[in-house]
């Protein structure tokens, strides 16, 4: 009897005397490397300060992001107190941060990221073994309970939290390594750049592992996992400390780039943040929090220098998303890819192209509306002469106002015709896919 053997190795099948090698992912060792040179370059394209704290705020953002959906995307566990993890986790690392320069204890600043990680999944032990013993409404109700009484904690226990002011420290501590001190915000940037990439590697590589496929199982349907023998509120714990980890590095790293840890690391308008930046993007897609978190950190930093109406515009933002792409931003580009994948895309442009020109004129439209209702009922004491796209005008007369409601009004019937084109383009090259099938 003859046998035949067979050994596995990570890129090659080794069957008796024949060696056949597995290819290499291209796509994804491209997409990773352009990742990682974005990162690299973007602070000598954008070498202003304002635009290196903003990078440096997403960077965070996207970690803290990628490790609630973790939760929420990967094993289906919706949380409301995903901030009691990197908060604390910001509050241990700050504490040790100023025993390093105290000289009490000695560790890189590089590495206080680590020990954000490690007191965050201490606390996701604590608080997981918990919040895991049920799921769906009522595990979000008791993240919810956990996260108020860490918030009411963070008031009573000054010695550790701060009391309002908070805890702040500094960075640059200990000798300088290669001229290194972490004072300038660019080094601080290349900090969080590294420890970003590095999570979310880390992360996608869970994905990957059985834990993470059986977290799939356990979000799509626990019954069957109970079944076939998985203890489903294992899976829900262990996903909760490894989630907690990541969330801790990122508020190791907020810690690091801001000097200071206050009540508001752990309180609900941060995990609430974090809940609308992963689903903005895309839960669903493991690149959807990273789109989420750039364009929530653009709205609460970079329009918020701009009007103080930007929650406002964050709202209705989150409302159309959830009305009209509950996907997320990632299932708009995945859309395009069969698209891509079929040479069609190129017929697609001019219709999306005229979309894009409705869009704008309607929400040329909104911002005008808004900004006068804002100007008149809220900053009238100041006057009512405004500043908007670099025309000054009167919000008292009644000129701005008719310009306003042409704009809706244009930008309205424009949608609708442009919406119709695409649609129909669409139907034409679906009918293509469906002949050439």
């Amino acid at each position: 009897m003859e046998t035949t053997t067979m050994q596995q190795t990570p890129n090659a099948v080794v069957t008796g005397r024949t060696m056949r090698y597995r290819p290499l992912n291209l796509a994804r060792w491209i997409i990773w490397g352009a990742t990682a040179l974005l990162m690299l370059v973007m602070p000598m394209i954008f070498t202003g300060g304002f635009a290196v704290t903003l990078m440096s705020q997403m960077g965070i953002m996207i970690i803290f992001a990628l490790s609630y959906n973790m939760l929420l995307g990967q094993t289906g566990m919706l949380s409301f107190g995903h901030a009691v993890y990197a908060g604390l986790g910001a509050f241990i690392a700050v504490h040790v941060l100023n025993m390093i320069g105290a000289g009490k204890v000695w560790l890189p600043v590089s590495m206080l990221p680590l020990v954000g990680g490690l007191a965050g999944a201490f606390f996701g032990v604590l608080f997981g073994y918990v919040t895991t013993k049920k799921s769906g409404t009522t595990f979000a109700m008791i993240t919810m309970g956990i996260g108020e009484m860490v918030f009411a904690s963070s008031l009573m226990f000054p010695d550790f939290f701060g009391g309002e002011g908070g805890i702040s420290t500094n960075r640059v501590v200990g000798d300088p390594f290669l001229g290194i001190t972490f004072g300038p915000g660019r080094q601080v940037y290349y900090l969080i750049a590294l420890w970003c990439l590095a999570s979310m590697a880390a992360m996608y590589a869970w994905t990957q592992t059985p834990l993470g496929r059986i977290a799939n199982a356990v979000r799509d349907n626990p019954e069957r996992v109970e079944f076939i023998g998985y203890n489903t509120q294992r899976v829900r714990f262990l996903v909760v400390i490894l989630s907690a980890f990541f969330a801790g590095i990122a508020g190791a790293l907020s810690a690091i780039n801001f000097e200071i840890v206050s009540a508001e690391n752990v309180s609900a308008v941060r995990s609430g943040g974090v809940l609308l930046a992963a689903f903005i993007g895309g839960a669903g897609v493991f690149f959807g929090p990273v789109i989420g978190a750039v364009v929530f950190v653009l709205f609460a930093v970079a329009l918020s220098d701009l009007t103080k109406a930007w929650l406002l515009y964050l709202g209705l933002f989150f409302v159309m998303m959830v009305m009209f792409v509950p996907g997320g931003i990632a299932s708009l580009l995945l859309m395009q890819v069969p698209l891509l994948a079929k040479k069609r895309l190129g017929r697609m442009l001019p219709s999306y192209g005229q979309a894009a020109l409705a869009g704008l004129v309607l929400l040329a439209a909104l911002i005008l509306t808004v900004e006068l209702v804002y100007k008149v009922q809220v900053d009238s004491a100041n006057g009512t002469a405004m500043r908007l796209f670099g025309v000054a005008f009167d919000a008292g007369t009644v000129a701005p106002w008719i310009v306003a409601a042409a704009l809706w009004a244009v930008g309205y019937v424009a949608w609708r015709w442009a919406a119709g084109r695409v649609r129909a383009e669409l139907d034409k090259i679906q009918a293509e896919f469906g002949g050439q099938a």
